[in-house]
């Protein structure tokens, strides 16, 4: 019992920051999860030294971009898909999976590579290289995290269940990402 009082002012006071305060606590909590993710990546595939280029443009991407992005979107959704409407579900994940994610990852391959000081064409050519495998990729795995997200977790407590999605995918992002990068500077 004396463990869970901690973790549950911890959630109180978390969930009154993101009523009062969603989009600064959206943009802390996004730089967060994509500088965990980044760090989590480079520690899993043991990149000495670490890449704080890279930590630093996925950071500031969660901070500028990513929680505008994805407040504005979920906002949109509670307006175009509430709750209460017949296949309210099916509307939010064709709307999240087949429009906002392509635009928003190809936002962020291209944001990414520009924060990591990659001209704009470099970028373009990231984009044009790895958007394809993003999407398939989050098409067979994210759609299922997702479906049960909105199934099974109560609104109030969904974004951790994003968060928590995105932390895994941010691994796999920085992942698709590296790897591209050792290809183009093998040939």
């Amino acid at each position: 019992m004396a463990l869970s009082k901690p973790i549950i002012k911890s959630l109180s006071f978390y969930l009154n920051q993101q009523y009062e305060h969603p989009l600064r606590t959206a943009a802390l909590t996004c730089a967060t999860v994509a500088i965990s993710g980044n760090v989590a990546y480079q520690k899993l595939a043991g990149i000495r030294p670490i890449d704080l280029r890279s930590i630093l443009s996925f950071g500031a991407f969660g901070l500028c971009f990513s929680s505008i992005c994805h407040t504005t979107f979920f906002n949109f959704l509670e307006w175009a898909a509430p709750e209460e409407a017949s296949f309210s579900i099916c509307r939010r994940l064709i709307l999240e999976r087949l429009i906002y994610f392509p635009l928003y990852k190809a936002w962020a391959l291209y944001m990414v590579a520009r924060f990591e000081g990659k001209s704009s064409e470099v970028a373009l050519d990231e984009v044009k290289a790895l958007l394809p495998t993003l999407l398939i990729s989050s098409l067979k795995y994210l759609t299922i995290t997702q479906l049960l997200n909105l199934l099974l977790v109560p609104s109030v407590f969904r974004i951790f269940g994003h968060y928590l999605t995105a932390f895994v995918w941010t691994i796999y992002f920085a992942h698709v990402r590296r790897q591209y990068e050792q290809k183009k500077k093998n040939k």
